[in-house]
């Protein structure tokens, strides 16, 4: 083990339970109120062979989480199964009165939902008034009230423990591990469907520590080695080089999230389920096709919001006619441009709909609760979350965020978003291919376990080059006092990087990345700060 990697281990307090975690010890089922109901529930479908309705989410936790469920009820014994999506932008998030309607039709006695349904009370209530069941696995925020389900299979409902940061997949695949323990799976045929597990946990932003950190761990060993045509074709239309947890979050996922936030998420479904490679290539283009779309519309909002300019409220309300599928993610953006939670909101019908995207101590689920009287509705996450409001109260949504944020009285938040290195190198020899290879170890990198920064200081700027078509890009040959170099790169880099001169003084926060290219490896450095030192 190298002398930096022992130290990253040390810095980070890394020990060998965290780079080699067992399967064997992920958590026990009982740590989960009501599953063991659930499951006595579902071994019933699967004796009388009931018509099961799986009911599910458009984003990419929402459509893993429902193939994966599905694929654990046919292995239970299942065969009337049918999976509903919402549309995004006919019935928003949550369970709606078509989820009633298609289970009458459809003459289905049980309703599964995933990634949803913790606070759909009153749709619950009129299912069971029409004599189906149902059954919530979720991992949502609860609300006041539990629906009247059979179960509530949510790890909110514990105010401690290690499966609270669970992504809906991950309750999902909880689900299928009771299966197991029933003897109704045959141990061992769980593990295929951690490949949709990985997905769905690293795409909504879950802390991969503790059970999440286990499940991702095998889930990418498992993703490598995936049965799936339809992720195959996204992987190769998508140029996934090496399968890692940036793959999956910049590459993998926001093509499955373009299905639901342009046109309908059952294309992502569909890609996921299908066995007809054929049909998975067409559908891998399609999503490419609709995720090119979605960062065109992306882009023109953002610019347009940025040229006209924001407010000095602690919490931005951002209200614009942009489309609604990208509202989330122009949300995420201006909260990492202007360093402040963020709500964007666009017209749908009589309201005006959006997403909130926060960080630090500030709750957006809690946030909610206490502007209830200036919603029509919203939930979500602490850091993420959904809202509608009706046009004449915008501006008092907008003040009664920001006075509920000042009452919090938070300090300076800014701080959470602030990138600090793990460790200070002086010697960029240090900087190898074995440690490269040591440092996957750490993989897959998210939130809670983020991928290693490194300050590199006393070095001297000896090559400055501009790249790119609009010479935006910055190539820079930086020398340290033992006369070992190193290639930094900084995409879309500011201006004052780009007017470097040789023989600048230099001080660099990068992240390590490794090239190939002649099949020559080397590592490099991604710039994420770069300071000019006297």
């Amino acid at each position: 083990m190298s002398e930096l990697f022992s130290r990253l281990l040390q810095v980070r307090g890394i020990d060998e339970a965290f780079l080699h975690p067992k399967y064997e010890e992920l958590i026990d089922l009982g740590c989960l109120l009501d599953l063991k109901v659930a499951v006595k529930r579902l071994k019933q479908a699967v004796k009388k062979q009931e018509k099961v309705l799986i009911y599910g989410d458009y984003d990419v936790d929402g459509v893993t989480a429902s193939a994966l469920m599905y694929e654990a009820l046919r292995l239970a014994g299942l065969e009337a199964m049918e999976i509903m999506l919402p549309d995004r932008f006919v019935d928003g998030y949550g369970m709606s009165e078509k989820v009633v309607e298609r289970a009458r039709e459809g003459g289905f006695s049980l309703v599964v939902t995933v990634d949803c349904g913790s606070r759909d009370v009153e749709i619950v209530k009129k299912l069971k008034k029409a004599g189906i069941d149902t059954i919530i696995t979720d991992h949502h925020e609860l609300g006041p009230e539990l629906p009247p389900a059979v179960a509530v299979v949510n790890p909110k409902r514990e105010k401690e423990g290690g499966l609270r940061e669970l992504a809906g997949v991950g309750v999902a695949f909880k689900v299928a591990q009771a299966l197991v323990a029933a003897g109704l799976i045959k141990p061992g045929q769980e593990k295929w469907l951690l490949d949709l597990a990985v997905i769905g946990t690293i795409c909504d932003s879950m802390v991969l520590t503790g059970e999440n950190r286990r499940l991702t761990y095998y889930g990418l060993v498992v993703l490598k080695r995936t049965k799936r045509v339809g992720l195959k074709e996204l992987m190769r239309v998508a140029g996934v080089k090496r399968l890692n947890a940036s793959a999956i979050g910049f590459q993998i996922g926001p093509r499955l999230n373009a299905a639901g936030r342009m046109e309908s998420a059952k294309k992502a479904l569909k890609l996921l389920m299908t066995e007809n490679r054929t049909e998975a290539a067409a559908l891998a283009e399609e999503l490419n096709q609709l995720n090119l779309a979605r960062r065109t519309e992306q882009a023109g909002a953002l610019k347009e919001i940025i040229e006209r300019g924001v407010g000095n409220d602690a919490v931005l309300v951002e209200v614009g006619n942009w489309h609604e599928g990208v509202l989330g993610i122009i949300a995420g953006r201006l909260m990492e441009v202007y360093k402040r939670p963020t709500f964007v909101l666009a017209p749908n019908g009589e309201l005006l709909k959006g997403s909130g995207r926060s960080f630090g101590e500030f709750n957006l689920a809690e946030a909610l609760s206490e502007c209830q009287s200036e919603i029509v509705s919203g939930g979500g996450h602490s850091s993420a979350c959904g809202v509608k409001v009706l046009v004449e109260k915008v501006e008092s949504f907008k003040l009664a965020l920001n006075q509920y944020y000042k009452s919090l009285r938070l300090g300076d938040q800014r701080k959470f978003l602030t990138q600090k290195e793990d460790l200070v190198v002086e010697r960029l020899g240090d900087l190898t291919l074995e440690l490269m290879e040591e440092l996957r170890a750490l993989e897959p990198y998210g939130v809670g376990n983020e991928e290693p920064v490194f300050l590199l200081t006393k070095i001297i700027a000896v090559g400055v080059r501009r790249m790119g078509a609009e010479g935006n890009h910055l190539g820079l040959m930086v020398r340290d006092r033992e006369g070992k170099t190193l290639k930094l790169v900084a995409f879309s880099a500011p201006k004052q990087w780009l007017n470097l001169e040789v023989g600048a003084n230099l001080e660099a926060l990068v992240r390590l990345e490794e090239n190939e290219w002649n099949q020559l490896r080397s590592v490099e450095g991604r710039i994420i700060k770069l300071n000019l030192v006297e």
